[in-house]
């Protein structure tokens, strides 16, 4: 049990954004083969591979959490010793939270009035709730690894190390 919790701790995010990338390439090329030599085309596939490309992205997005690989300007932080860089990744790791936070439960409430509207898609006819979802499972994730994170620069911050700084833009 402890190794697939590991393993899923480890490519979670990873293996969602594998198969929604997959999904959204596997209906795009469909469609375009059945549009350019069928002369047909199906209103469902630009939906559904729209919808699976948010929530890559969404996913996506936690996943950079998780490695620390977002945009940042870390000129500050190259100057600094490995105890001042561990505090600023803390500190910038619980912004982090309180903003998840609030778009979490601003995200909730938007599900729940898809949910009690009954607000569907155009063309699947299915709830919108289940595309919007995105949100706030991507906010719950930021969140989770959040924390991770934050545990884990407390325990370099303790132990004197460097804190995890996730790779530079065009490191292998």
């Amino acid at each position: 049990m402890r190794r697939v919790l590991s393993a899923l701790d480890e490519n979670a995010e990873r293996w969602a954004m594998l198969v929604f990338y997959t999904f959204c390439c596997i209906v795009i090329v469909q469609e375009v083969v059945r549009r350019f030599v069928f002369n047909f085309s199906s209103a469902w596939g630009e939906e559904a591979a729209r919808y699976a490309f948010i929530y890559l992205g969404w996913i996506g997005a936690a996943y950079a959490v998780r490695e620390r690989a977002h945009i940042r300007f870390d000129i500050l932080l190259q100057r600094m010793g490995p105890r001042g860089k561990a505090v600023v990744f803390i500190v910038a790791e619980l912004a982090t939270i309180v903003f998840a936070c609030i778009a979490l439960y601003w995200s909730l409430h938007t599900i729940r009035q898809l949910l009690q509207f009954e607000g569907q898609t155009p063309v699947l006819r299915v709830n919108k709730a289940w595309f919007e979802a995105a949100v706030p499972i991507a906010f719950a994730l930021i969140i989770f690894r959040s924390s991770q994170r934050i545990v884990g620069d407390w325990r370099d911050l303790r132990a004197g190390r460097a804190p995890y700084a996730g790779k530079a833009m065009f490191e292998e």
